[in-house]
């Protein structure tokens, strides 16, 4: 059954006709007549003894006290919507719900993880929203999230007094090629100067990633050509796979995808760690606190987790010699 928050009709008239932009639309949404909103917002007013909407001209607006007077009601919205998960939320985990907020490259690390508490709680809803790291820091700091997973530096620490972290694991990097890449077959690093001449897929200067990869960069006085950027972990990847250029990826992900080969870089580059982050001091549901201690049991076994195989079928090309590759190249990072 839906939750509905219990919120006073007129303030909801109001929200409404601000986010519409229009007394007909906001009806039409709410499916009550025009009469009858405008009738509850004027009544608003009335009690309020101050006008909440500009009706001079051919479009709605707020005033400035209507203005001012929005943000305390869409507060107050969120406050009580909060109240309703919590009295929602049953302690033995039998229903509920998760809002988990990840990067696209914690999306591919940490989606075993997700399987993992769907198999063990399938009664809770669980919803993924995939933004940059930015957003999720600021989505978990106003609950638009209960929890983010980020990729970020060793000892990351959130800047908002409002969120806490904890540590699940670090993860190296490295060029990722396919087999049409010219570098296919390569046994061995290469050094930051032969990284400078690659050509890379990347993604966009929103994501963590991305800033990693141009610090490491700036640092070694290199300047590999971006052949493209995207938003998309998943467009990189098909065009790795498929193509003559280059990406850096955490090397879980090169493992476990069909068609890419990870080659080391020295110096290296940075190890980056994947961290939990929630709500300091907020309302925390038990499906909420599940998750995060499921987290840390799963970061501390998610290598005995790992496929043996890659998750696609393999292009027959050159295909065992590369397994082998990554085998030894695994083991000798163990």
């Amino acid at each position: 059954m839906e939750r509905r928050v219990i919120f006073p009709r007129s303030l909801q008239y109001l929200l409404a006709v601000a986010e519409h932009g229009s007394y007909t639309k906001a009806a039409e949404v709410l499916h009550v007549s025009q009469p009858t909103l405008s009738q509850q917002i004027k009544q608003l007013e009335d009690s309020l003894q101050t006008l909440l909407i500009d009706r001079s001209g051919r479009t709605v607006r707020l005033t400035a006290v209507g203005e001012i007077y929005l943000s305390h009601a869409r507060r107050a919205w969120g406050e009580l919507d909060a109240a309703t998960r919590a009295i929602h939320d049953v302690e033995d985990l039998s229903r509920g719900s998760i809002r988990v907020g990840w990067t696209p490259i914690t999306d591919y690390l940490a989606c075993s993880l997700l399987l993992k508490f769907n198999s063990l709680y399938p009664g809770i809803t669980l919803s993924t929203f995939e933004m940059p790291q930015n957003d999720i820091e600021t989505a978990v700091a106003e609950d638009h999230v209960d929890v983010g997973i980020v990729f970020g530096k060793q000892r990351w620490e959130a800047p908002s007094s409002d969120v806490e972290t904890e540590l699940l694991f670090e993860e190296t990097l490295c060029l990722a090629i396919g087999n049409a890449h010219p570098r296919a077959g390569q046994k061995g690093s290469i050094s930051a100067q032969e990284f400078g001449q690659e050509s890379l897929v990347l993604l966009n200067t929103d994501f963590a990633l991305r800033n990693h990869i141009d610090q490491y960069c700036i640092k070694h006085g290199v300047a590999p050509r971006t052949a493209l950027e995207t938003d998309s972990l998943s467009v990189i990847i098909e065009m790795i796979q498929v193509g003559p250029l280059a990406t850096v990826l955490p090397t879980t992900i090169v493992r476990t995808q069909c068609g890419l080969y990870s080659i080391p870089v020295s110096p290296e580059l940075p190890r980056k760690a994947i961290t939990v982050i929630c709500r300091k001091g907020g309302y925390k549901s038990p499906a909420c606190r599940a998750f995060t201690a499921l987290a840390s049991d799963w970061a501390a076994r998610r290598l005995e987790e790992t496929p043996a195989k890659k998750v696609r079928p393999c292009c027959p090309m050159a295909e065992g010699d590369y397994q082998d590759q990554e085998l030894e190249s695994h083991g000798s990072r163990s």
